[in-house]
C-alpha cells in the first residue's frame, strides 16, 4: 500500500522551530516531486513548499520565504521541512504529497497524499 506519513508537529510559540518529516512507503518516490501543503482552519489549503525529484531545485510561498526549507533524503524516501522563526499565522495542519507531472506548486499535480501534522503556534 503507498503510504505517506507526516510526523514533527506540536505546540510551540512564535519565534519557535520545528522540523517536519514525511516518511514514504510502498514505493519510491525519488522521480517525484515532493510539495508541502497546509490547511488553517475555516481557510483552503495552500501551496508551502515544493521540490523536485532531483533535489536540485526548491519553491516556496512567499509568506514563508526566508523562514522555511524543504529537504529530501532519497535513500531514506523521506521528505524534511524545517520551518524556522514561526507565527501564529502557520497555524494550521500541515500535508505532504508526491506527484510526477504538471505544475510543481499546483494541488492537482499530486497523487499520492499523507494524513496531515498539525502546527499550533502560540502568540
Amino acid at each position: 500500500q503507498v503510504q505517506l506519513v507526516e510526523s514533527g508537529g506540536g505546540l510551540v510559540q512564535a519565534g519557535d522551530s520545528l522540523r517536519l518529516s514525511c516518511a514514504a512507503s510502498g514505493r519510491s518516490f525519488t522521480r517525484d516531486a515532493m510539495g508541502w501543503f497546509r490547511q488553517a482552519q475555516g481557510k483552503e489549503r495552500e501551496f508551502v513548499a515544493a521540490i523536485s525529484w532531483s533535489g536540485y531545485r526548491t519553491y516556496n510561498t512567499g509568506s514563508v520565504k526566508g523562514r522555511f526549507t524543504i529537504s529530501r533524503d532519497n535513500a531514506k524516501n523521506t521528505v524534511y521541512l524545517q520551518m524556522n522563526s514561526l507565527k501564529p499565522e502557520d497555524t494550521a495542519v500541515y500535508y505532504c504529497a508526491a506527484g510526477d507531472s504538471g505544475s510543481i506548486v499546483a494541488q492537482s499535480s499530486y497523487e499520492f497524499w499523507g494524513q496531515g501534522t498539525q502546527v499550533i503556534v502560540s502568540s
